[in-house]
């Protein structure tokens, strides 16, 4: 059954520093779109404003022949089964947030949310570069570490809603703390601000010149780490080194139990292209078991940020022909 082009979805990609709408058709064009600050650190209240706002702005621009038909969201910690956010890091908003319910109740129409990297995953299957695929693993290497799994086609979610969570899986027992509460999690490594710990470390540890040397850890961004390796420092070269070795190896261990088709990185990180990709599919194949070597690829997203909203959207439109064609 064809799916009607005149329908969209009402995506929406919460981050923890800007909440992107956007209105998708079928075939992942974006018909309108909007980006706001998400005020991770203020009450859930004052977003929640915000929001109603910025959607009925975004939807003001559907013209009379479109037909809105569902509304996909991705965010952090979200439970696809519960439609809450769960002790999201890096939010003051709570323990537990009823989004879904919040939405629901400004717009009459059937809701689908997400975990935000699970929305990357199906966005990465449905319209990005895992089109075509069965099996992948997204990785969202932001201000954390998201992950989706893909398998046989399907994103797993697991008996309560929460799987796939690679980021906190442990690295170093007793290592780094991280803001879920544990210790040594892979994303106090593996993220932005993994990365930014990583060169704070290795400038107090070394004497040696760097362009680092003049930021503080506040204002110190991953496009920053990245203009500096590609500029040869030093500081950061070993700092994008280390990053890689580390994920390198978790990566591969997360082959042994998925075999996936391919990882898709995504977010901050990976705009660092190959000063990345090369040390880091090098350190993996050196990690793998020999029935996995020289089959795995290791892919960039090429979605910008805005693009974002594909993800949830791809999460809406995987309900809508679902129910479509049963």
């Amino acid at each position: 059954m064809g799916v009607n082009l005149n329908k969209i979805v009402l995506a929406i990609d919460i981050g923890g520093t800007f909440t992107k709408l956007g209105l998708v058709d079928p075939k992942g064009q974006i018909i309108a779109s909007r980006i706001f600050k998400t005020g991770a650190n203020e009450p859930f209240e004052i977003f929640k404003e915000l929001f109603h706002t910025e959607i009925f702005r975004l939807i003001s621009n559907i013209n009379s022949e479109n037909i809105v038909s569902a509304i996909g969201i991705g965010a952090p910690n979200a439970n696809y089964k519960t439609g809450t956010m769960e002790n999201p890091p890096n939010f003051n908003w709570g323990q537990t947030i009823p989004l879904k319910k919040v939405v629901q109740e400004m717009l009459n129409y059937p809701v689908y949310m997400t975990n935000d990297a699970n929305a990357a995953a199906l966005g990465a299957l449905r319209f990005g570069v895992g089109k075509g695929m069965q099996n992948i693993v997204v990785l969202t290497l932001g201000t954390g570490l998201g992950s989706g799994i893909i398998n046989e086609g399907k994103l797993i979610y697991g008996q309560y809603g929460m799987a796939g969570e690679l980021g906190h899986v442990n690295v170093f027992p007793e290592g780094r703390q991280c803001n879920c509460g544990l210790k040594g999690c892979l994303e106090t490594y593996v993220s932005v601000t993994g990365m930014k710990r990583t060169v704070f470390e290795l400038l107090s540890n070394s004497n040696s010149a760097s362009i680092l040397r003049s930021y503080s850890f506040k204002d110190l961004t991953g496009k920053d780490i990245s203009e500096a390796a590609h500029q040869k420092d030093g500081i950061a070269l070993e700092a994008f080194k280390r990053t890689a070795k580390i994920l390198g190896g978790k990566m591969a261990d997360t082959v042994a139990h998925l075999e996936p088709e391919a990882f898709i990185l995504t977010g901050g990180l990976s705009q660092a292209g190959d000063l990345f990709l090369k040390p880091l599919k090098n350190y993996m194949e050196s990690a793998l078991f020999n029935a996995y070597k020289g089959k795995v690829k290791v892919l960039l997203s090429k979605s910008t940020r805005t693009e974002a909203v594909l993800g949830p959207a791809a999460l809406a439109w995987e309900n809508i022909l679902t129910k479509d064609n049963p």
